[in-house]
């Protein structure tokens, strides 16, 4: 049976919808509404005679003639892809879209002060960013990439190092300190409201701090525990307790006086921003772009 365009624009679809089992996050990446979505698949499976997909109001997979089709047209799927991205090579401005998923600590430190530039220098290239700071499965997410603390980046990834390491420190508003007094040691902590911080894996975090060859983790006891950034330096602001966590994302505050640092002779280093995305894929023109101009700007050094 002879193939149509038709044929060619739904199997692009069902590709979506195959890597991502969702028709919402297939819509999402093809840029259509998942009804579109819908419809296309229902044409498809009409036009063929064969059931493609096992629809479900909570989930889409594939039946035995469908996992068939996409072990057939993978490959050449992704060749076509691949021959579309290194025709940027041979325009005068580049062009396309990549999807990355970003650590929100990355958003302030790293894209604020490069996306400027970015947009000026690459006005045709659009950067679909997901600020997310659970750990999940980047690639099997649809995204291209990810940018992560350097420490997180899973092992099976090629990553680029973006910054130096971090410094991470405590810190505590006027307010608290005058009201509770200012920890000498990290074990005094325990005698002290602390905001705790759950990490991406749903793990509490155990606060770190070096000091010489001293080295020590802390438990901390507390009223409340984040998950993001913002959220902790709110509550510390407020008075509300003691936060941990990176020092340039804290430095606007402690500029200020909304914040102080606690233990300034205690701090520990951390691995520093990357960039990851698989090794079997093609790095969209994109992706190196914007990775080029963040070693180029180096907003935390490099």
């Amino acid at each position: 049976m002879d193939l149509n365009r038709a044929d060619l624009a739904d199997f692009a679809y069902f590709m979506a919808i195959a890597k991502h089992r969702s028709f919402r996050k297939a819509a999402l990446e093809m840029g259509v509404t998942p009804s579109a979505l819908s419809h296309a698949m229902t044409a498809l499976e009409e036009r063929r005679g064969v059931r493609l997909l096992n629809r479900t109001t909570r989930s889409v997979t594939l039946t035995a003639a469908g996992e068939d089709l996409c072990a057939a047209i993978a490959g050449p799927f992704e060749r076509v892809a691949e021959a579309s991205e290194n025709l940027n090579r041979y325009r005068d401005a580049p062009t396309g879209r990549v999807r990355i998923n970003v650590l929100e600590d990355a958003v302030s430190l790293l894209l604020e002060p490069v996306m400027p530039a970015f947009v000026d220098r690459y006005p045709e290239v659009q950067i679909d960013i997901a600020v997310n700071n659970h750990m999940i499965d980047v690639i099997g997410s649809g995204f291209d990439a990810g940018i992560r603390y350097g420490g997180t980046v899973p092992e099976d990834m090629i990553a680029q190092r973006l910054s130096p390491e971090i410094r991470w420190i405590a810190a505590a508003s006027p307010a608290y300190l005058e009201r509770f007094g200012a920890p000498a040691h990290p074990r005094d902590l325990a005698n002290h409201r602390c905001i705790g911080i759950r990490l991406g894996n749903d793990q509490f975090y155990k606060w770190e701090f070096e000091r010489g060859d001293e080295a020590i983790e802390i438990a901390t006891p507390g009223p409340a525990t984040v998950d993001e950034s913002h959220a902790a330096i709110g509550f510390g602001r407020a008075g509300v307790g003691i936060i941990y966590g990176a020092e340039p994302v804290f430095g606007a505050y402690l500029q200020s006086g909304a914040l102080v640092r606690v233990l300034p002779e205690w701090s520990s280093m951390g691995e520093g921003f990357h960039a990851y995305y698989s090794g079997r894929r093609q790095v969209p023109t994109a992706l190196r772009l914007l990775i080029d101009l963040i070693r180029e700007v180096r907003p935390l050094g490099l």
